[in-house]
Order: C-alpha cells, then sequence, then structure tokens
C-alpha cells in the first residue's frame, strides 16, 4: 500500500449515490475496505433511501433525504496505526447501501411458453401466451435486502423482472385453470383477470417487502393448433345452424353439400358417380321429419306440405332434383292437401 492511499484512507468521506441510473434498485456504495471513517457525511438525494450495515448487522434504514453525519468506530489515522498488526484494516466494517425508493412503472413482462388448461366452452386442452407491464416499488426495504438482495453490490430492475416472472407464470397457470376462461370471452375479462392475478402476487411480493402498484394483461394470444380446432368447431355449429333454418338435420345438411358440390364440379352429378336418383332419395327425408301430431290438423298439415314443397324447390334450385322428379314429388304432395 502507498503511503499516499495510506492518508486518504484516513481523512473524512463524503458518501453519496451520484448519478443514479434508473434500473438499478440497490447500488452499494465502494469504500475502501469499508471502512467508513467517524463524522464522514452521507448525503441522501429524493427519490433516494439508505441502508446501513455496520459489523454485519443492519442498524439503520433511511428514507428521508438529506445530509447525515456517520458515527462509528474507525476514527481517522488512530484506527490504523492500532490495527497496524491486522493489515491496517479495522474490524469495524461500514456498509453503505442505496436503494430506490421511486416506483418502477411501465415494466413489461411476458410468458416465454404457452400455458395450457382446459378451455371452459369447448373442454379441450388450449395453448395461451401473454404479455403485459406492471408497477413496482420497494416497500420495506430492509426485508427486501435481507431476502432478496443479499451480498450482490449491485441489484438492478433485470433481476427484479426474473423474479417478477418466476412468479407470474404459475400464478396465472392457477388462475385460469381455477376460473377456465374460454377463448370465446378472455378477451372481455382481461381487467377481471389482471385484479385476480395482481391480488394473488402481491400476496407473494408483499412477504419479499415489495408493493405491487398496478399488473396489467395487454393481450392473450393464442396457439395456431388451438385457432385451428376452435375454427373447425365454428365451422360445424354454423353448418349446424344452417342445416336447422331448413329443416334438415346435421347429416342432412351434409349431404346436401356434398351433392351440390358435386352438381357444380365439371361433369356434374355422374360425374362424381352419383345418381340423379340421389336428390329424390334426400327430398324423401322430408316425408320422414313431418309432426305426426299435426296430421290431424288441416291447417297444420297444410303448412307442413307447403314447407316441404318449399324445401323440395330449394333442392331443384340448387340442381339437385330435376323438373320432373319435383312436378312427381309435387303432385303426391297437393293430393294431400
Amino acid at each position: 500500500m502507498g503511503l499516499g492511499n495510506f492518508f486518504k484512507r484516513q481523512l473524512k468521506t463524503v458518501i453519496e449515490w451520484k448519478n443514479q441510473e434508473q434500473n438499478v434498485l440497490f447500488y452499494e456504495f465502494p469504500t475502501p475496505t469499508n471502512e467508513v471513517k467517524n463524522a464522514s457525511k452521507l448525503i441522501i438525494n429524493p427519490g433516494q433511501g439508505c441502508i446501513l450495515v455496520y459489523k454485519g448487522e443492519v442498524i439503520d434504514v433511511m428514507t428521508k433525504s438529506g445530509i447525515y453525519e456517520l458515527s462509528t468506530s474507525n476514527h481517522p489515522f488512530i484506527t490504523n496505526l492500532v490495527k497496524i498488526l491486522q493489515s491496517l484494516e479495522s474490524e469495524h466494517k461500514m456498509h453503505v447501501y442505496f436503494f430506490r425508493l421511486a416506483s418502477l412503472v411501465n415494466q413489461k413482462w411476458g410468458t416465454s411458453t404457452p400455458i395450457k388448461y382446459i378451455d371452459s366452452v369447448y373442454q379441450f386442452p388450449i395453448e395461451l401466451g401473454a404479455y403485459g407491464t406492471y408497477a413496482i416499488k420497494i416497500e420495506q426495504a430492509q426485508h427486501f435486502f435481507t431476502e432478496v438482495v443479499g451480498s450482490k453490490s449491485v441489484y438492478t430492475a433485470n433481476d427484479l423482472s426474473q423474479l417478477m416472472i418466476s412468479r407470474i407464470i404459475p400464478t396465472i397457470t392457477s388462475q385460469l385453470a381455477t376460473e377456465s376462461y374460454s377463448y370465446q370471452n378472455i378477451d372481455s375479462q382481461l381487467v377481471k383477470l389482471s385484479d385476480q392475478i395482481k391480488q394473488s402476487l402481491q400476496a407473494i411480493f408483499g412477504k419479499l417487502g415489495l408493493l405491487l402498484e398496478d399488473f396489467q394483461i395487454e393481450s392473450a394470444t393464442f396457439s395456431e393448433e388451438t385457432l385451428e380446432r376452435i375454427s373447425k368447431i365454428a365451422n360445424s355449429r354454423t353448418d349446424a345452424l344452417a342445416a336447422k333454418e331448413v329443416g334438415l338435420d346435421y347429416v342432412e345438411h351434409e349431404k346436401l353439400k356434398a351433392l351440390r358440390d358435386a352438381a357444380q364440379n365439371e361433369g356434374g352429378l355422374a360425374g362424381a358417380g352419383l345418381q340423379l336418383g340421389a336428390g329424390l332419395d334426400l327430398a324423401k327425408s322430408f316425408d320422414l321429419n313431418k309432426n305426426n301430431a299435426t296430421n290431424t290438423a288441416a291447417t297444420a298439415n297444410n303448412e307442413q306440405i307447403i314447407n316441404q314443397l318449399k324445401q323440395l324447390k330449394q333442392l331443384v334450385d340448387e340442381g339437385i332434383l330435376t323438373q320432373e322428379e319435383f312436378n312427381a314429388k309435387k303432385a303426391q304432395l297437393l293430393d294431400k292437401l
């Protein structure tokens, strides 16, 4: 050790966290061998706090800005002269940790892998990804310092983000499994879901000395496989509703689609290996759908026959029934009026 450095270490120190970076939450002020001399000055600027660790214990947590005078057993010159046999170091070590008082706002989070749960409507596993923002601040600095920061000389917002993500994903997964929000309504439930997850996370982070001031899910996205499966189900339901509107069940509707597609293809029904009688077979199915309970009521019976004629006319318009087949069936139905 040079003589100049020796005497420099004996002088009173001005301790201040200058040029505070926005993403730094905890910062240990560097002092030579951590021997802060008696009557050294500590400056705490607005938006900062300070934790003093003396002889291995937290002795003070300071959150008011101002200038403070530190009192230690390390008096200039005397300490090192007395401790010359201990490599010119004192056992009276003081560590000064500054921390950020202001909130961290607009912090980004996102799921790195899809979250899987059972959709409450479709009743099959779906995969969901999500992202959003949060705001958080240090509420109990000493607790957070002892539980999380430990011996690190610098603790950043990125370090906290990793801690957040490790807690967010299991919490979201648990909440979705409990609520089983469906693909159909999850977008309208994002505000409610955000609030539920915020409460769950606050219970977790509160134990670490943090206050989660805000938590938002900005968007939920689904995997391509999930979207494809949902699309198939939606199309099938649409076809079923369309079939119901014209008095067909789903199976009959699928037959009608097949016949119509074949009729529109090159070569028509014959090119598809189908006979014109297939349309007539389909038409016969309308007879089976007549309501037996209305057969005794002439008015209801007539309405049913008229509806059947309309349905048969639709088959003609689609090119499935020929005009001759329609006329024959029409004559049979008109005889029943």
